[in-house]
């Protein structure tokens, strides 16, 4: 299994990563061309070799056609660390987030290429959803949806896929301080997507004034961060450093890329934590509600065990499955939610295996499947139970005989 590691030295940016990815070896040729057959501004994409305070580095050159008037060296409207060095002109339409979601379905990507870019894109509208309080689908982005964040995101996606990467693992995050001028006049740093995007991210201290982390580099690592911390164990195969434009006066302004491999097969699983609680004096609607606001705190699964507990009482164990991301945030929920004075938290690992979703037809209708595999092979497929319902409900059969006459349609073909 082959790992990424993101030493965020200096924070994160998105065309920072793609720098960094260049770096380590990556054909941006090939990310160009890939990037090419969607529905996006004509661009020219290149690198050019800087230093930062002595580190050989990569900084992204992406370059417009002159109708769009517009030249770009860094992540959208905030810049990494400073503003306006290139006037940003607008002229090109911006685009809501359920479009960008919409291009990228339709698209003829690698379907892991698919989820990861969808996954960021998704991440962000909910933190920009929640900031201007409206529908994520119905966000119009300045920063997200502009030309160069979509190359950005799409094109370290592609690149993640070119070095067959299977698992980020990501330091803990410098943000920056200071103030940032924005489309909205004058904001603190991090900018409030970006604060929204590293809520349950350990961030690191770095005294220096200026945005070191951006939205779109905040996004990158809430949605394809396995967990955060200290390098893996493993071997080395490759580092690669991207740069930001601003120089700083202490520390390079540089993102540190590590592909890794051979990593001993009890490193081999994403780090989650177990939370636990039991209870013996909550009624049955107050559990079915926890599970709920479980769910919605951001838990990979939970489920109640029949337990005894002291004095012969019969009582429920909670148990919450979560990464470490929304670890605090659950546990805060048990806390909130049941009648609990303390929450036990275990960590350990888990295997999870890729996911996509296939469509069937069938005589009786389209039936979604969801698909468990790792590379090449598969392990798991399940029907979609909303489809089964959906048309036993029409035809007014059982479930269980819908289940088997698509079953039998399936592996008959």
């Amino acid at each position: 299994m082959k790992i990424l590691y993101i030493d965020t030295v200096s924070g994160i940016a998105g065309d920072m990563t793609l720098a960094a990815l260049a770096d380590l070896g990556v054909n941006l040729e090939q990310v160009a061309a890939r990037l090419r057959t969607l529905p996006i501004d004509a661009f020219s994409m290149d690198t050019k070799d800087v230093i930062k305070k002595g580190i050989s580095s990569k900084q992204l050159l992406l370059t417009f056609d002159e109708e769009h008037g517009h030249h770009y060296l860094h992540d959208h409207v905030h810049n990494h660390g400073h503003h306006n060095d290139h006037t940003h002109n607008h002229d090109h339409h911006h685009r809501r987030a359920s479009d960008i979601l919409e291009m990228i379905s339709d698209s003829e990507l690698p379907e892991r290429v698919k989820l990861r870019s969808t996954k960021i894109f998704e991440v962000i509208a909910e933190s920009e959803g929640r900031i201007h309080g409206m529908d994520p689908k119905d966000v119009h982005f300045h920063e997200v949806g502009a030309m160069d964040s979509i190359i950005d995101i799409i094109g370290v996606c592609l690149a993640l896929e070119q070095l067959d990467v299977d698992q980020i693992i990501a330091s803990p995050v410098p943000p920056g301080s200071g103030k940032l001028n924005m489309a909205h006049g004058l904001y603190p740093i991090p900018a409030p997507a970006t604060t929204d995007l590293l809520k349950g991210i350990p961030l690191a201290s770095l005294d220096v004034n200026g945005e070191l982390t951006t939205p779109t580099g905040a996004g990158i690592l809430k949605a394809l961060s396995a967990h955060f911390g200290s390098i893996p164990a493993g071997r080395i195969l490759g580092i690669g450093y991207g740069a930001g434009k601003k120089d700083f006066p202490h520390h390079p302004n540089v993102l540190r890329v590590l592909l890794m491999e051979d990593v001993p097969s009890h490193q081999n699983q994403e780090r989650v934590h177990i939370l636990e609680c039991q209870v013996d004096d909550m009624t049955g609607e107050a559990l079915g509600y926890t599970m709920e606001r479980l769910f919605e705190a951001g838990v990979l699964d939970a489920y109640y065990t029949p337990v005894h507990m002291k004095k012969n009482r019969p009582g429920t164990l909670i148990t919450a499955l979560v990464d470490t991301v929304h670890a605090e945030q659950v546990e805060n929920c048990l806390l909130q939610e049941t009648s609990t004075f303390g929450v036990r938290r275990t960590e350990a690992k888990r295997r999870p295996l890729n996911r996509r979703v296939d469509t069937l037809s069938t005589p009786l209708g389209e039936v979604r499947v969801k698909v468990g595999y790792d590379k090449d092979k598969t392990y798991q497929t399940s029907l979609e139970y909303e489809d089964i319902k959906r048309i036993a409900e029409r035809e007014n059969k059982p479930f269980g005989q819908v289940y088997r006459e698509i079953l039998y349609e399936t592996y008959d073909n």
